[in-house]
């Protein structure tokens, strides 16, 4: 059967894409960013996956105003890199895997979670940015990303957005879904964006380290207790944009002691300020 064995949190700040595009990695503002996925790069090369289940949020390229899904998984063959308002970054084609998307769409719309369902959309920095912190820089012509992606769509910009707790507990039917799958696939599941950041209004520019510090012990430790923080105390805490933290939980939800297995192993934890106007955190956790 397949099977989930790591899972990945990193933001997906859009102006690490641009400073990766424009070659300015290694300008000292960069330059400790960068640093620390170097390790994840490496990790990645020695634990390259089947498929990567990766969780994020669009930003209005895929959709919009007129159409707000809250959860969306994309059952596609392949994803045009795009974004909001620049244009599609100098990157590869996403390749998708159709037949385990569609699985996994089956298996948790019968364990009582409503998924839309999106057989073609483009791919902004949300999923871009994290698949290049992870994997290095690709040409965007003979490039390839090192496997196929299912991306994984969740609102966290247009209020009611889905709670901690809903994103835990999909997380355990998504873990449940990959496992009931006939072939044997090593599947990684990356949660993504965030830190604590605020985009506009009078607390623009907002990071809260003491906030992004618990909420990084938690998904570690007690993931079940970060599940039960209300929305709001994200939007208190961490700026209006903070709670795009809950999807990490979605990716901590499909980890085994989820499931009453061992406790994940910590194989990498970094945590940074500033990039642009956001924290930046990252994390690997391995089932044992």
């Amino acid at each position: 059967m397949a099977k989930i064995t790591a899972s990945v949190f990193t933001s997906h700040v859009p102006a690490i894409g641009a400073a990766m595009d424009l070659g300015k990695t290694h300008e000292p503002y960069w330059q400790p960013l960068f640093k620390g996925y170097e390790y994840s790069k490496q990790w990645l090369k020695d634990n390259k996956p089947d498929v990567i289940f990766l969780v994020f949020n669009d930003h209005a390229t895929a959709f919009s105003l007129d159409m707000i899904p809250t959860f969306a998984i994309g059952t596609a063959a392949s994803y045009q890199p795009a974004d909001e308002g620049w244009g599609p970054r100098p990157v590869p084609v996403v390749q998708g895997h159709p037949e385990l998307a569609a699985h996994i769409a089956q298996s948790v719309i019968q364990q009582d979670f409503d998924l839309t369902i999106v057989n073609k959309m483009d791919v902004d920095h949300g999923l871009t940015v994290p698949l290049s912190l992870m994997c290095g820089e690709q040409d965007p012509v003979k490039g390839a990303w090192p496997c196929p992606v299912i991306p994984f769509a969740v609102n966290v910009v247009q209020y009611p957005v889905p709670s901690g707790q809903r994103c835990l507990n999909l997380g355990k039917a998504i873990r449940k879904a990959v496992e009931s799958f006939d072939k044997d696939l090593n599947v990684q599941i990356w949660g993504t964006g965030g830190m604590s950041h605020q985009l506009q209004g009078p607390r623009a520019g907002l990071i809260n380290k003491e906030f992004d510090a618990a909420f990084m012990d938690l998904m570690i430790q007690d993931p079940e207790a970060q599940a039960a923080v209300p929305h709001i105390n994200y939007v208190r805490e961490a700026g209006s944009e903070g709670i795009e933290l809950v999807m990490w939980l979605i990716a901590r939800g499909a980890m085994d002691d989820l499931g009453g297995g061992p406790a994940p192993k910590v194989k990498h934890r970094f945590y940074h300020v500033p990039a642009s106007n956001t924290a930046v955190g990252h994390l690997i956790l391995e089932n044992q």
